[in-house]
């Protein structure tokens, strides 16, 4: 696809990305809710629900997750259409985790007035959103859409998306243990390390005694993926800022850090992993 200098090109993701109000409001990104779903009602992630309302709740009620509404989506398209956009690139959260990729993809093949590319990005959290980012920079610099998608699938590759959790039981819950509790067996107090793999399914990548013992191994897989090479990281996490904050500090010390951050999961996946989630993101930059 080639885009003329007249092209207005829109950059749309999920709130499964974790980008913050000023990162989208910097760079102009526009994003579509996903849904926390409970007995009592659904709400849009990160408008109308807050993570700590999600936690508050467990573990006595732990919601299900659910699509963008359609509706949403078409909306957010025609009000694009509306504002003089020709073109979007919309980034959705992995389709191995969720199946906004599909429906996204289909909503986007329907829309008359705005040609929508429509991208997996085989990950999720802040790894989706720092995609996003990157982007959003080629955007700028480009105004090619395939160029952005040319860059995300480059950085991509050299992510690597961990997390560590103190329970399993929501990733149960929500039916996204993936590839994880096969390697565990049942030995006393095994953490795994999860990591989203190529095809943007969990996976286990080490597995230690403690939460603690799986911190450690968490940043020792980043020091041997990485070594001294540049890398541009965030740290996630579900309810435990001070501990994403330590992370970070770690982090630096271990690895050639470029750029780091600090940010919290979207209620929709702290649904799925509970508020003891700590997770570290890189990609090589």
């Amino acid at each position: 696809m080639t885009h003329l200098a007249a092209d207005k090109i829109a950059l749309i993701t999920d709130s499964g990305s974790d980008l913050t109000l000023e990162q989208r409001k910097q760079y102009n990104i526009y994003s579509v809710s996903l849904r926390i779903v409970y007995k009592f009602g659904e709400f849009r992630d990160g408008i109308e629900i807050t993570p700590s309302e999600v936690y508050s709740r467990m573990p006595g009620e732990v919601p299900s997750t659910s699509l963008p509404l359609p509706d949403d989506v078409i909306g957010l398209y025609d009000q694009l259409a509306d504002e003089g956009y020709t073109h979007a690139l919309h980034v959705c959260i992995s389709s191995g985790l969720s199946g906004t990729f599909n429906m996204i993809r289909l909503l986007a093949a329907e829309h008359p007035r705005l040609a929508v590319e429509v991208v997996d990005s085989k990950i999720l959290s802040m790894g989706e959103g720092m995609l996003v980012l990157e982007c959003a920079k080629t955007l700028q610099e480009t105004g090619s859409i395939p160029l952005a998608i040319e860059r995300l699938q480059q950085v991509r590759e050299t992510m690597l998306g961990t997390f560590i959790i103190r329970t399993l039981e929501y990733l149960r819950k929500g039916g996204r243990i993936g590839l994880v509790e096969s390697v565990l067996g049942n030995m006393l107090n095994l953490k795994p390390v999860i990591f989203v793999n190529d095809d943007g399914v969990y996976q286990t990548l080490a597995k230690a005694r403690g939460f603690n013992a799986a911190r450690t191994a968490l940043l020792e897989e980043f020091k041997t993926r990485y070594g001294g090479r540049p890398v541009r990281i965030s740290v996630v996490y579900g309810d435990g800022l001070e501990d994403a904050e330590n992370l970070l500090v770690e982090a630096k010390g271990a690895l050639n850090v470029t750029d780091g951050f600090v940010s919290q999961v979207s209620p929709v996946l702290g649904a799925h992993t509970g508020p003891s989630l700590l997770g570290l993101i890189a990609y090589e930059g």
